[in-house]
């Protein structure tokens, strides 16, 4: 399975709770951060959520 990395780039403060929750299941904590998950369509409907806030490279 293919993989992708995410990065944060906008910070979760004083965004909508359920915004918070998606980048926190998402394993993201700190700006800058990179993780990466496995490309499921789980995980690209969270993206989807929060892309505002978030860097994808495939």
């Amino acid at each position: 399975m293919s993989t992708i990395k995410i990065k944060l780039v906008k910070s979760p403060i004083g965004k909508i709770p359920k915004h918070k929750r998606t980048i926190k299941a998402l394993g993201l904590r700190k700006i800058g951060q990179v993780v990466e998950k496995n490309d499921t369509p789980q995980i690209r409907g969270m993206l989807k959520e929060v892309n505002f806030m978030v860097e994808v490279q495939e």
